[in-house]
């Protein structure tokens, strides 16, 4: 039998909180199936909710990875995958930019740092 994962279950699984669960559902990212006022989580959702989880970490907004998701349903995988690799040349071109930024703002700073531990020194 696929597993089903419940509501508690589904949040320690992903290391999430109920809020953000619900909120997820709500946004249409997750369906669960409702048996009363119990929320159970198959193998659909828990790999869309992988998805998601590892969207936000390389920095895509949950409007984007919804959209993304609703690819799947009503155009299949290879179109799916098409626009994966759009989003993901710009995500790489945005996180790219933001790592250039970075290491000028820590020249900048460790720059600054030596000059005042220096004047410290005299």
């Amino acid at each position: 039998m696929a597993e089903r994962l419940s509501f508690k279950d589904m949040c320690a699984r992903f290391e999430v909180t109920p809020r953000t669960l619900r909120y997820y559902e709500y946004i249409e990212l997750l369906s669960p199936q409702k048996e009363g006022r119990a929320r159970f989580y198959g193998p659909r959702e828990i790999a869309r909710m992988t998805l998601i989880l590892r969207g936000r970490r390389f920095g895509f907004s949950l409007e984007e990875l919804r959209q993304w998701l609703l690819i799947y349903d009503q155009m299949g995988t290879e179109e799916q995958n098409r626009v994966w690799v759009e989003l993901a040349d710009r995500q790489l071109d945005v996180l790219t930019r933001q790592r250039d930024d970075l290491d000028v703002t820590i020249a900048d700073l460790r720059a600054l740092r030596d000059q005042v531990a220096d004047s410290l020194k005299r």
